[in-house]
């Protein structure tokens, strides 16, 4: 029988991403990789898909990468019109190549309209699709504001996004920063019931920090 992996709670990683973007005549409304018919669409360098965005900023944030502005600036050509999913998928593999995996994202849009809801499944399927992951962790919900900000003035479209990573188990026995994140502060040893209790949360198959695909 294979013997269960402990990994350490230092190896988790949140990261939080928000967008915004105007309305604009004669542009494409893209959610989460989704045509949403609209008398308006989003303006933006790329596509402006603003949830794809605030999730790609969300994951960037998780590994300390900074934004994607930084990655994808709005001054270079190459990026003009691109599709916000293909971005989205560089930042998984990015995040992958840090030594992390993606264990969960959540994402709310807020916009008056239009409505959202009939389209929110094949958003899931896409972004999921994009980042390599399960459609069960990824969250999409779509709220309006009722008629507060330029959310609910029909100005434009935000969106904010969460995500869990994890440090994959044998990227967490190499990383000096880990083992100092634990280590007995300033010479005291920890309480033994700290270790247990962190060993019974994160004890689990080998698996557990895998991708959830």
């Amino acid at each position: 029988m294979m013997q269960p992996v402990v990994f350490d709670p230092a190896g988790l990683r949140v990261g939080q991403g928000y967008d915004v973007h105007a309305f604009a005549e004669g542009r494409k409304l893209i959610l989460g990789g989704v045509d949403v018919p609209h008398v308006r669409g989003l303006l933006g360098h790329s596509d402006a898909d603003v949830l794809a965005h605030a999730i790609s900023d969300a994951l960037l944030g998780g590994i300390r990468g900074g934004d994607i502005g930084k990655l994808f600036p709005d001054t270079d050509p190459a990026f003009k019109d691109a599709d916000s999913l293909k971005l989205l998928a560089a930042v998984a593999d990015k995040v992958r190549a840090e030594g992390y995996v993606i264990l969960d994202v959540d994402s709310v849009i807020a916009a008056q309209a239009p409505k959202l809801s009939p389209y929110r499944e094949a958003m899931r399927e896409n972004l999921a699709a994009a980042m390599g992951i399960a459609v069960e962790n990824v969250g999409v919900k779509a709220t309006t504001t009722e008629h507060l900000g330029f959310e609910g003035r029909e100005e434009g479209i935000s969106a904010t996004a969460v995500c869990l990573l994890c440090r994959r188990p044998d990227e967490q026995r190499d990383s000096p920063t880990l083992r100092a994140s634990v280590a007995p502060r300033l010479g005291a040893p920890s309480p033994p019931h700290v270790h247990e209790h962190a060993s019974s949360v994160f004890h689990a198959n080998p698996k557990h920090c895998e991708s959830p695909r």
